[in-house]
């Protein structure tokens, strides 16, 4: 059995989030159902962190065993030929175990995973951008949000910005990075951690917007983050803007990825 990755890309807005459900409409189903298509076999695929309904993904990354034999342009031509417009495999490698036998697995051999959030920010909203971004109509503050956000850095229990729904066994992650920054009306918010909870993201910009429109002070954000108390912190906010930007690996396992720069930028 050979292990191969792909790169996933996708529109979420069409989709109910990435993870199997009954009605079939997600990411996973339509990916794994053009995957029996082409290799004429059920395949099963492991991601590297599912998304929630409408969130994108501009690297999302998975695995799966097969005896199939192909080379790796044709997993990625043979597979597209059987996917909506809205999803696209971007590239795929067969992944060998490395010298000690230990195999790569696209959840567990995650060294950091990075998302962006873009928010429109303008006085009306864009059509243009309906689905691609978040909105915020009143003017925010840059340096308020950007100080704000520095809170947040380092190693920390991120209660405060879980879902009550969230199934992880602990809510301590590593920020390793978090910015805020600005190119006219839009605003990207990039955030890197080991793992992050579930809509951790979401709760975090809303709550950095709630700083940006001057409702609370930059130093709240570090009394929210002590408090552990979701119940207090800004509502999630909507998840039209936010992409799975990347998915960091050891350089042992060989995989082809694209570089992570927003294509907003």
């Amino acid at each position: 059995m050979k292990r191969i990755a792909l790169g996933i890309q996708y529109d979420g807005a069409p989709w109910h989030g990435w993870q199997t459900q009954p009605d079939g409409h997600t990411v996973q189903d339509r990916l794994e159902a053009a995957l029996l298509k082409f290799a004429r076999t059920p395949i099963d695929v492991t991601c590297a962190g599912r998304t929630d309904t409408g969130v994108h993904a501009l690297e999302q990354v998975v695995h799966f065993d097969t005896d199939i034999a192909r080379e790796a342009f044709s997993w990625v031509r043979g597979v597209n030929a059987f996917l909506p417009p809205s999803i696209a495999v971007r590239w795929a490698c067969e992944v060998a175990p490395d010298g000690q036998g230990e195999q790569f697995h696209a959840r567990f051999s995650a060294a950091s995973r990075t998302y962006h959030y873009l928010l429109y920010n303008h006085a009306t909203p864009s059509p243009l951008l309906a689905g691609k971004a978040g909105w915020a109509f009143r003017p925010l503050e840059l340096a308020a949000m950007q100080e704000a956000a520095r809170h947040l850095h380092g190693t920390h229990d991120f209660s405060a910005f879980r879902a009550a729904e969230c199934q992880a066994k602990s809510p301590v992650r590593s920020m390793q990075r978090i910015e805020v920054a600005r190119r006219g009306d839009l605003i990207t918010f990039s955030l890197t951690a080991n793992a992050f909870l579930h809509h951790m993201v979401r709760n975090i910009v809303g709550s950095l917007i709630a700083v940006g429109i001057g409702k609370y002070p930059p130093a709240w954000m570090r009394e929210m983050l002590e408090g552990c108390d979701r119940s207090r912190v800004a509502p999630t906010f909507m998840p039209d803007g936010l992409y799975l930007a990347r998915i960091d690996y050891d350089p042992k396992w060989g995989l082809p990825q694209e570089a992570a720069v927003p294509f907003w930028l």
